[in-house]
């Protein structure tokens, strides 16, 4: 390949361009279900079953919390997801799919895996690209400089 990312900036334009792609591949599959990325994002996030403080989803999906409550209202209102309190900390709400959500989680994820066909199947890089993310994972001591 050509374009072998050497720096930092090349590793960055590299992974930005390749989010940005699977973005509009995955976003147009989407858009035929009346989705957004980010709300089947916060399907995926809740297809385990075990329910997620708000707080939880909002973190792991990069979703600013204001953002996050106007996406799972949305969700809400298509009886794909419910919000419970935490049994164990009733200031907290846990968000949780529907049995309506369960089934639709999963057939919109058939339909994405199979737009993805090809891709998917390359678990080395798929493997390469979560070995990165933990490369780049927090810090334990900050890089001196001067």
């Amino acid at each position: 390949m050509a374009d072998d990312p050497t720096t930092p900036v090349d590793l960055m334009r590299a992974l930005t361009r390749a989010e940005r792609l699977l973005g509009r591949r995955i976003g147009a599959v989407l858009a035929t279900e009346g989705l957004t990325v980010e709300a089947w994002r916060v399907l995926c996030r809740l297809a385990d079953g075990q329910g997620h403080p708000m707080s939880e989803v909002s973190t792991e999906e990069s979703l600013p919390p204001g953002t996050l409550t106007k996406i799972v209202d949305q969700l809400v209102d298509q009886n794909l997801v419910h919000r419970r309190i935490d049994p164990f900390d009733r200031r907290r709400i846990r968000a949780y799919l529907t049995p309506r959500g369960h089934r639709e989680q999963g057939r919109i994820d058939a339909l994405v895996r199979t737009e993805l066909a090809g891709v998917l199947d390359d678990a080395a890089l798929t493997g390469q690209l979560v070995d990165l993310a933990a490369r780049l994972g927090p810090r334990r001591h900050p890089v001196r400089t001067g």
